[in-house]
């Protein structure tokens, strides 16, 4: 494909090569001198800036400080994956960033904002392995991860509140050190002022309102939105006659979850091995 062939307009990837191969030009700068730069081979840059080859979060980290265009290269990256199965995930990111109170609901699973790195490694390898994801996918969604925990030390902080279902305790996820690590940052996070966490019990049984996660967001105007998942899509709703009982529901569910001080205790002893 030569320049003339190339036509921005014809998808997010197409754009994102064509200010690739526009800012490497108005440099002057070949493909090798670039990729010198970036850490890839000119080989590996052509297919990008020629649409055949999808960019990484790393390569669009790496693009913009070659080039010194803050997090442009980023932002065009994360809007080019809204063509993701889960669609309605990037666009939850950004409002996540700057919502001023979080509540989620997890089952199964540390949800990615109290995730360490080594829990979220062992996730995306696991995922490599399964054929699900591709290595640098696995790379981009520990980044991610990363990146959305930013949100939590921001000032002022959001109120964050969560929930999880006793499953997420209990399923080990890695070796002994990763289990470990990971218990201790959900204590950690349980001593923050502006935070609390609750484990949905067991025996709650029929009493539990929600069976599936769920993320409730109050954005700085003090509108809501709520974000849900299934197994191939994303859904984000602001819609207030669905967000409203949805709303409900988590208060239902922190009621009879156990108190703050219960589920630090019970992480506490699952860490020790006591329970």
């Amino acid at each position: 494909m030569n320049i003339k062939e190339l036509d921005p307009d014809s998808s997010p990837q197409a754009a994102f090569g064509a200010r690739l191969r526009r800012l490497r030009e108005e440099r002057a700068w070949t493909q090798d001198e670039l990729g010198t730069r970036m850490g890839y081979s000119s080989t590996h840059l052509s297919s990008v800036e020629t649409g055949r080859k999808l960019p990484t979060l790393r390569l669009a980290r790496r693009a913009d400080l070659a080039f010194g265009t803050g997090d442009v290269f980023e932002r065009e990256w994360r809007e080019m994956r809204r063509g993701s199965p889960l669609e309605g995930f990037p666009e939850y990111i950004e409002h996540e960033g700057r919502a001023a109170e979080v509540r989620l609901y997890e089952v199964g699973v540390i949800p990615g904002l109290l995730q360490t790195p080594e829990y979220a490694t062992v996730l995306a390898e696991s995922a490599v392995k399964r054929g699900a994801i591709t290595a640098e996918q696995a790379d981009e969604r520990i980044a991610l991860v990363t990146d959305r925990q930013a949100a939590l030390i921001r000032t002022p902080p959001p109120l964050v509140f969560v929930v999880l279902d006793e499953s997420c305790i209990r399923r080990r996820i890695g070796e002994a050190n990763t289990v470990d690590a990971q218990f201790a940052r959900l204590l950690e996070f349980a001593e923050q002022p502006t935070t609390v966490l609750q484990v949905a019990p067991f025996d709650m049984g029929a009493r539990r309102p929600l069976n599936l996660p769920v993320t409730v967001l109050t954005l700085p105007d003090r509108s809501l939105m709520s974000y849900a998942e299934s197994s191939q899509q994303g859904h984000l709703d602001r819609e207030s006659t669905s967000v409203l009982p949805m709303l409900t529901a988590y208060h239902q569910l922190q009621t009879e979850s156990l108190s703050q001080a219960a589920s630090v205790t019970m992480i506490d002893q699952l860490r020790k091995g006591t329970l």
